[in-house]
């Protein structure tokens, strides 16, 4: 209803204000051409002015200088007559008016210059003469009465076209009065309307909001339970890896030991047999090649340079041997740090894990291993050459960055991974020092 309404409204406004716009813009071209014959009117009167007291000067002196504004201003009267005919082209009446106002300026024209011509040629009575008789001013009395019937007229015109730019203002002020009560009134229905609709939304809003925090609350539970749970996963796996590497140190370190052992007494008893103790020396190569290997398994299980040495000898030799297997180019800065076990443990697996990532996929030549200590925290980098990806297009299935990002986050750390294609990737973590107890 409300819309209705003041669509009405501005229908109507448009349509008084069309119908204002037009009579006003015909009453000011009606006030415009009235103005234009005013004007041209009084420029004839102006001009034989002019044009008879330069006649009257120069009939009295005989000097050239005074006989210039007669000329100046006879010149002009041809052109201001036919000014006056094409603004009365229209008006059939006033047309007779200017046909006799014509007449009378020509004949007024027509003495002066009979008179200039006289007085040029030097025939003194005969210029007198024309200036006793009572021609020129009978002439002018007649220009200046027809002139004036045609200023009134064109008064008139002006009067009524600016009577009739009047009642269209009046017209537009009504229209406008109405229409801006209408509007007013669709404004009031629309104002109630709104806030009937508001009031439905703002229950609405309530209710959304309240299912919203229910669902937050729920998502925030199941968050901190999922956290719970991946903090106890990686705590139960870094267990088993730690009883898998004790039960690999203990039985099969044993074993392999106890084997070599054998080996090594039954190459001293066949001595005398070439063949035996070379088969037996390949034997201790593999021996040897499954124990370094039972190390290597180990060391990557549980670090136990990590319990016996520390972190700063940890990092290093963990980068030396990378580099030695993949063949890339290592270069470490490392500053000793006093941190719990627990978070030197992290330290060593984001700095593992970012190695290996290294290289699957980096396809790097170099690499940079960084440990910085501050006095409430610890930085860790580790950066490389290699062809790097797009951080905003990085796929979910990413679970190397995803467990690295958590076991930092659960050392109450925060992880930052900058990489741009073509220009190497930088992994930087920031830890908060806990001194062990």
């Amino acid at each position: 209803m409300s819309l209705l309404l003041a669509a009405l409204a501005a229908l109507a406004l448009v349509g008084i204000n069309e119908a204002g716009y037009r009579q006003s813009s015909r009453a000011l071209a009606d006030i415009d051409e009235a103005q234009q014959m005013r004007g041209a009117l009084n420029q004839i009167l102006q001009n034989m002015l002019d044009a008879e007291t330069g006649q009257r000067g120069y009939l009295l002196t005989g000097e050239a200088n005074y006989r210039k504004p007669y000329d100046d201003a006879v010149k002009q009267v041809d052109g201001q007559l036919a000014t006056l005919r094409r603004l009365y082209a229209g008006r059939p009446a006033e047309l007779t008016q200017l046909a006799e106002l014509s007449k009378h300026v020509l004949r007024k024209v027509a003495e002066m210059d009979m008179s200039v011509r006289l007085r040029q040629d030097g025939k003194e009575d005969a210029w007198k003469f024309v200036i006793t008789t009572d021609v020129g001013r009978e002439e002018m009395d007649s220009i200046r009465a027809t002139a004036g019937e045609l200023v009134k007229i064109s008064n008139v015109t002006l009067h009524q076209s600016q009577e009739q730019v009047l009642r269209s203002l009046q017209l537009a002020r009504i229209g406008t009065a109405i229409v801006a009560l209408a509007a007013l009134f669709a404004f009031f229905l629309y104002l109630r309307q709104t806030h009937a609709l508001h009031s439905i939304g703002e229950r609405q809003q309530e209710a959304l909001q309240r299912e919203r925090n229910a669902l937050e609350d729920e998502v925030r539970e199941r968050t901190a339970s999922l956290a719970e749970l991946a903090t106890h996963l990686q705590d139960v796996r870094e267990t088993e890896r730690g009883y898998l590497a004790r039960e690999l140190h203990d039985e099969l370190g044993s074993l392999l030991t106890a084997a070599k052992l054998d080996v090594a007494r039954l190459k001293s008893r066949l001595a005398d047999s070439p063949d035996a103790i070379q088969r037996l020396q390949h034997l201790t190569d593999l021996l040897n090649s499954g124990i370094a290997l039972k190390r290597r398994i180990i060391e990557d299980l549980r670090p136990s340079s990590l319990s016996n040495l520390g972190l700063v000898a940890s990092l290093e030799i963990l980068g030396r041997e990378f580099g030695e297997r993949s063949g890339l180019q290592i270069e470490m800065a490392l500053e000793p740090v006093t941190m719990d076990e627990s978070r030197q443990l992290t330290i060593y697996r984001m700095v593992q894990e970012s190695l290996t990532n290294i290289s699957k996929y980096a396809e790097a030549s170099e690499a940079t291993i960084v440990l910085k200590n501050y006095d409430n925290h610890v930085i860790v980098e580790v950066a490389d050459n290699g062809k790097g990806f797009d951080t905003q297009r990085m796929r979910p299935s990413t679970h190397g960055l995803a467990g690295m990002r958590h076991r930092v986050e659960a050392a109450r750390g925060k992880l930052t991974v900058s990489s741009t294609p073509g220009k190497g990737t930088r992994l930087s973590a920031m830890l908060p020092v806990v001194k062990p107890a």
